[in-house]
């Protein structure tokens, strides 16, 4: 286990108290637990702050502060619980392709999720996708229809890549592409920078938030909450029209404490 690195303290921010045994029903109570306590959240960016995914750092921030974060410091520290359970794990990126059309070129590789490979065949492990948060491990095998308790997922291969498509209303949206080569620290800090800095990625100037529990996603895009069931359906969506009423939000829905008043996030999202 990583020095620094506290399994125990992990274990309790996400309220997990199944088995510690390398086996697929530990890796999928981790994943759904840890998208249930820990939400994805983008807020340092959109501050203009730094965004460190050194392991010390992730942990200061997401289980001592009460803070979520996105795929860069989710992942790594998913990927530092299952290393110190003994899992076989693999750390790989991938390019983004959720906001975009079938055929637009591809992205840099500004993702991070892992490879997690079990008695049953490798499965994908991902807490960290924020457009579609994972509610369990998908096996990764292609062309078949993987529902859980909250979505549908479906993995091809075509052009010498693994495709990660997430069943929707109005049909399959593609999540992100991966190949399986094995990724280092040094490639992550390039890609988080990237997605941390550049006016190219929402998390510069867009407020975005989500959180997946067994029953319900909530999600937040600047002032816009949005509460859906399995596959996309929408339950329920309003506009927060105050900053006390976005801080109660964050707070309650989404487990977040916020590292500024919340009147300087107002700022950045009220027009």
């Amino acid at each position: 286990m990583p020095p620094e690195f506290d399994l125990d303290k992990y274990l309790a921010r996400i309220g997990y108290r199944g088995p510690l045994t390398p086996t697929f029903e530990t890796l999928a109570g981790l994943q759904a637990t840890h998208v249930d306590a820990i939400a994805f959240e983008g807020i340092d960016p959109l501050l203009g702050r730094p965004v460190n995914i050194d392991l010390a750092s992730v942990q200061a921030k997401i289980v001592d502060g009460r803070r979520g974060g996105y795929c860069f410091e989710q992942n790594a520290l998913l990927k530092a619980a299952l290393d110190a359970i003994g899992f076989a794990v693999t750390p790989l990126s991938a390019r983004v392709r959720w906001r975009l059309d079938a055929g637009a070129p591809l992205t840099p590789r500004t993702h991070m999720m892992l490879k997690v490979d079990l008695p049953e065949g490798p499965h994908l492990a991902d807490v960290g996708f924020g457009s579609c948060l994972l509610d369990t491990p998908l096996r990764m095998v292609s062309d078949i229809e993987q529902p859980t308790a909250m979505g549908t997922f479906r993995l091809t291969q075509a052009d010498g890549l693994h495709w990660l498509a997430a069943k929707q209303p109005a049909g399959w949206r593609t999540m992100y592409a991966f190949d399986l080569v094995p990724q280092i620290h040094a490639d992550y800090m390039l890609g988080n920078w990237f997605t941390s800095t550049s006016p190219l990625t929402p998390f510069t100037s867009v407020l975005i938030l989500e959180r997946l529990t067994p029953e319900a996603r909530y999600r937040l895009v600047n002032r816009r909450l949005v509460i859906e069931a399995r596959d996309g359906e929408v339950r329920n969506e309003q506009i927060i029209e105050t900053p006390e009423a976005l801080r109660s939000a964050i707070d309650e829905l989404f487990g977040v404490t916020l590292p500024v008043p919340v009147e300087d996030l107002w700022a950045r999202i009220e027009d």
